[in-house]
């Protein structure tokens, strides 16, 4: 197992170092640059010369890369352009809401979808099956910022019965210890601000698991499906092994492999692709954060971020690996 890790790891490092020359390209390659958003736009072009050569904007590329190198290697990604604070204080601040509600999202679509998938599978061809995959076509089809505006304008304008907006409500004094607003709650045994931070996670994760939701349901249906026409299914049956056994040691487990995949891939995309909904929701967090860089032309920003979430995406596809060879031990030897 510790030198299938070890490979893994190795096979990262190339990866993040060529994402990391692709995004210095694109970043260097957009329209404008640091001298536009620094300098007020009734700056003259001297002055804008004068700043760029004083930030090494004029050095060749390979030189300005290898700049980024030398700081990334210290922790430094530079500072953002909007608020003067270093890109990884930024990113502190901000990841632990975008993290909190990508859990939120993935445990509701794997509480949900993994159940509703395997029952669609044992009454295949049924009103459930039927109704389980026609569901699960609507939620890809609907848009996430869609979904989160009706889900907003019913259960919290209408209703009442959920927050409408931001990680918790306005005034109350609860102490941060990790930035995650619930386990700051449960750890502090501060449990009414727990339950706050809790009641304001429901809506923006329903919306986010639309779509992951959507995904696992069907991808369990078909490795369910597939493994109940395997010989090792029932040969167990005709063994008479407890119906519980076989469901959970043959059936689940085997079936399993393919979404454990998807929901790797999935959380990861869920850390990055939560803008709409925190905007939607005014969350908070790093998508709305990487959507006003985008605006404001903080390229340190764009870089820093971009660079870190796709570090964290390799490192949650690591951790999708190790739970794929304990599932599947062949894995390891391939």
């Amino acid at each position: 197992m510790l030198r299938f890790i070890v490979r893994r790891v190795l096979q990262a490092v190339p990866t993040l170092f060529g994402l990391s020359i692709l995004l210095f390209i694109w970043v260097r390659s957009l329209p404008g640059g640091p001298a536009y958003a620094l300098l007020p736009e009734n700056a003259t072009a001297e002055q804008r010369e004068a700043l760029r050569r004083a930030m090494g904007l004029d050095d060749p590329v390979i030189v300005q890369y290898g700049a980024f190198l030398g700081r990334l290697a210290q922790g430094d990604l530079g500072e953002s352009l909007q608020t003067g604070r270093p890109v990884m204080t930024e990113f502190a601040m901000k990841f632990p809401a975008t993290v909190e509600l990508a859990v939120m999202a993935m445990v509701i679509a794997v509480a949900v979808g993994v159940p509703l998938g395997y029952l669609a599978a044992r009454r295949r061809g049924g009103a459930l099956d039927a109704l389980v995959v026609g569901g699960s076509l609507v939620g890809i089809c609907t848009p996430v910022f869609f979904l989160a505006f009706v889900l907003k304008l019913v259960f919290a304008e209408h209703l009442g019965i959920f927050p409408s907006a931001f990680r918790q409500t306005p005034g109350i004094d609860a102490t941060r210890i990790t930035g995650l607003f619930v386990v700051d709650g449960i750890a502090t045994r501060e449990w009414d601000a727990a339950w706050d931070a809790l009641m304001h996670l429901v809506l923006p994760g329903l919306a986010l698991s639309s779509i992951p939701l959507a995904v696992i349901v069907r991808m369990t249906r078909a490795g369910v499906i597939e493994v109940l026409g395997e010989d090792y299914v029932r040969t167990a049956e005709a063994k008479g092994l407890h119906r519980r056994t076989v469901r959970g040691r043959h059936v689940l487990r085997n079936a399993m492999l393919p979404v454990v995949t998807a929901i790797g891939l999935l959380s990861g995309a869920l850390l990055a692709g939560a803008v709409l909904t925190e905007s939607v929701f005014a969350f908070g967090g790093i998508g709305q954060f990487i959507y006003s860089a985008t605006q404001t032309r903080d390229y340190p920003v764009l870089l820093g971020f971009i660079l870190i979430i796709a570090a964290v995406y390799v490192a949650i596809n690591l951790l999708v690996d190790i739970s794929y060879s304990l599932l599947d031990p062949r894995v390891r030897v391939r």
